[in-house]
């Protein structure tokens, strides 16, 4: 019982750690390389670690893994679903993070967990009460990040907004099919589908060198290993027989560890303002993860 609270509670703070940290990294590299070309090279990476490791664990628990997966037609129709969401919305971030900080981005892309459940209305899904009062802080803590002294919005900040909403429809579509295939070969067979899209993408809008390659390679297997490799696993190892609403709030203090690795790592500084639409913000998700009240029962009367 113990050993599950530790798994629980701890997996999934190490995997925000590292989903926070992992701005740094990309920051770094969009100093280097396009969006595009650095999408490219970390979903390789990813590929094959999931690929490895979805071999491994075949391996060990033979017999366990093949009946997660019973129908490998959902299985490509799932990973290109979430392939095609999960280009889209890293491209877009790694666009953003070459003109905004770290920590605006983490943040920023944090909306996520508010945005899912508005747009589960669409699908028919009651949204909590909360959610509501999560739009209207998360909005104002936007605008206190995001708007400048003449109420613009830089670029990178809109396509840091837009990546938001491109995570949440990845999220709901992961959400669909984890229930039809195995978690980690979904993840396996997405990266695949990033790295030939992106590849695509950096063939026909980029120049690729391999020098610049070279000197971002560190950020490029940080991301590509343990960002989108490890913290994954992590995530599906904290899920297992775990209240989802706890572990997604704890996965959301990336926005939190991205902030601070901004800061001790790349000296960002923000100012108060900024850093008054952070607090806005993650008050926002924490409400956004909150539980609904059960209605109370009447008491039958004697």
């Amino acid at each position: 019982m113990k050993v599950n609270r530790i798994r629980q509670n701890v997996l999934p703070v190490l995997a925000a750690f590292i989903w926070g940290t992992a701005f740094v990294a990309q920051s770094v590299g969009a100093d280097y390389v396009e969006p595009f070309t650095f999408n490219a090279a970390r979903s390789v990476i990813a590929f094959l670690f999931l690929l490895i490791l979805c071999l491994v664990r075949r391996k060990i628990q033979k017999g366990i893994v093949e009946s997660a997966t019973k129908s490998w037609k959902n299985l490509a129709i799932g990973g290109t679903c979430c392939g095609v969401a999960l280009t889209v919305a890293t491209n877009l971030q790694q666009k953003g993070l070459e003109t905004t900080t770290s920590g605006k981005a983490g943040f920023i892309t944090a909306l996520y967990i508010v945005i899912v459940p508005i747009l589960s209305i669409f699908l028919k899904k009651k949204a909590p009460r909360a959610i509501w009062l999560s739009v209207v802080l998360a909005v104002t803590g936007l605008y206190c990040l995001c708007i400048t002294e003449d109420f613009t919005i830089t670029s990178g900040d809109f396509y840091i907004l837009l990546c938001a909403l491109c995570f949440s429809v990845h999220i709901l579509v992961i959400d669909h099919f984890t229930q039809k295939v195995d978690g980690v070969e979904l993840s396996c067979v997405q990266f695949l589908v990033v790295t030939v899209l992106s590849a695509i993408g950096m063939l026909a809008t980029e120049s690729p060198s391999m020098e610049a390659l070279r000197m971002c390679a560190w950020p490029i297997l940080y991301v590509g290993i343990f960002s989108s490799g490890v913290a994954y696993t992590l995530q599906i190892l904290a899920q297992k027989d775990s209240n989802p609403t706890v572990v997604s709030l704890l996965l959301s203090l990336e926005s939190v560890f991205a902030t601070l690795a901004g800061a001790v790592i790349l000296h960002d500084r923000m100012s108060g303002k900024e850093y008054l639409g952070c607090v806005l913000m993650l008050i926002a998700v924490v409400l956004a993860q909150l539980p609904e009240k059960a209605p109370k029962r009447a008491e039958n009367k004697i």
